[in-house]
Parts: structure tokens; sequence; C-alpha cells
């Protein structure tokens, strides 16, 4: 009789084994200049949360994008990984146009926004990789996981903006809605408004008196991928 282990996928196969939170915080990032890397990092914005220098050849920096629950760690004798060897790094956004400007206007080169010819995008910042191509511009029909900018650090590691404003079905749960910052919650609100006109359209053009519950259903519908109101 094997005693080989055998992987699932099936959520059911673990339903008597108590789940326990794993919370995704730190992605190391290889640099060569511990300073440069800093400056770069901070002229984007980020948050400075540390920067430890034991004296003893080994220093180690910590930043966090705004709104983000996932920091970066780089450092001196941090990782043996090649500096500019970190590709395919993702920064979610709601609005791809504005989080493209703020970059530019703090003097960080950024590419335009382009979308996948074929379709999805996914992977790193090489733009010809496996088949890809990219078409200027973002997508059309400004679906959600469709659009991308890049830009890269001072050695090269590379990061991609994606926009997303309506999670696939089943990635949030509807009762724990949450939004990362103000930014996205305006964001969020501006959508709901244009969907809100076009329903009082739809519904002959008369005022409607209860908008709040409309927009509520709306916001939390798109952030968890379920059927939109109409």
């Amino acid at each position: 009789m094997s005693t080989k282990a055998v992987r699932t996928s099936d959520p059911t196969s673990d339903a008597g084994v108590a789940r326990v939170d794993m919370k995704f915080e730190i992605v190391v990032i290889p640099v060569s200049d511990v300073d440069c890397a800093k400056e770069f990092y901070g002229r984007l914005g980020w948050r400075l949360d540390a920067d430890y220098d034991s004296g003893k050849d080994f220093r180690v920096i910590q930043f966090t994008p705004p709104g983000s629950g996932c920091s970066i760690i780089f450092g001196k004798n941090v990782t043996p990984a090649a500096p500019g060897s970190a590709q395919g790094l993702y920064l979610i956004v709601s609005d791809i146009q504005a989080a493209r400007k703020a970059l530019l206007d703090r003097g960080i080169e950024v590419s335009e926004v382009f979308h996948d010819a074929a379709g999805v995008y996914a992977g790193t910042d090489e733009p010809y990789l496996f088949g890809r191509a990219r078409v200027s511009g973002p997508d059309a029909e400004h679906r959600s996981y469709r659009s991308f900018a890049s830009f890269h650090d001072p050695d090269g590691n590379g990061w991609l903006f994606q926009e997303i404003t309506a999670r696939l079905p089943g990635r949030i749960d509807p009762a724990t809605t949450t939004f990362a910052s103000a930014n996205d919650l305006a964001s969020a609100f501006r959508r709901a408004a244009a969907a809100h006109g076009k329903h009082e359209e739809r519904t002959g053009g008369q005022r409607d008196e209860n908008w709040p519950d409309w927009y509520a259903a709306y916001m939390v519908a798109e952030q968890a991928g379920a059927e939109l109101p109409q």
C-alpha cells in the first residue's frame, strides 16, 4: 500500500482542518547600491518603514507602497539574488492613467499604458516574452486585469501597474468589502455614479431617492466580481 502523499486543490478536502491566516507581507528586492535604491523608492512616494544598519556589514531598508499590505525590503547582505533579477512585480491600481501620471510628476520614467494583443497579460515586463505583443493604449473596453504600464528601478528590477476595478468572482467576500485607500474609494464612487446615471436613464430619468443603497450594492458587487445591479 502506497504511503505517498497526494495533493489536491479541492478546498473541501481540508474541511476538518483549522484555517491559519497567512499574510504575505514582504518581497525582497536585490539591489547593488543601497542608497541609490533608497532614494528611488522614496521618490516614488512610498513610506519608509525602516532603515536598520548593524554597522557590521548588514543593512536592511523597508518601504511600503501607498495602500499596500505588502512591503519590500532591500539592503546589504540581505539576498544572494543578482541585482535587477526581480521581475514581474505587480502594483494593482484602480486608475492606471492617474498612477502613471503620479510617477511622471515625480520624475520617474514610466512606459505608456498598454494591453496585450492576445488577451490577458501576465508575467514579467519583457514585451515579447512567450510571444506576447504589447498594444499601445489601455484595453479598449477598460476591462479589469487588461491594462498595464511598466517601470524599473535603477538596477532594472521590473514593476508593472495593473488596473483592476472589479475582481474575478470569488476573489473578494462581499461581507468584507474594503478599500485600500481614500483614492480607491473615491474612484469606486465615481464608477458607481456613472453607472447610476445610466440606471436612471433606463428607468425614465426619474431621480432615484434610494441612490445610496444602489451605490452600495454596485460597489460591493463590483469588488466581489458579482453581477452588477442594473
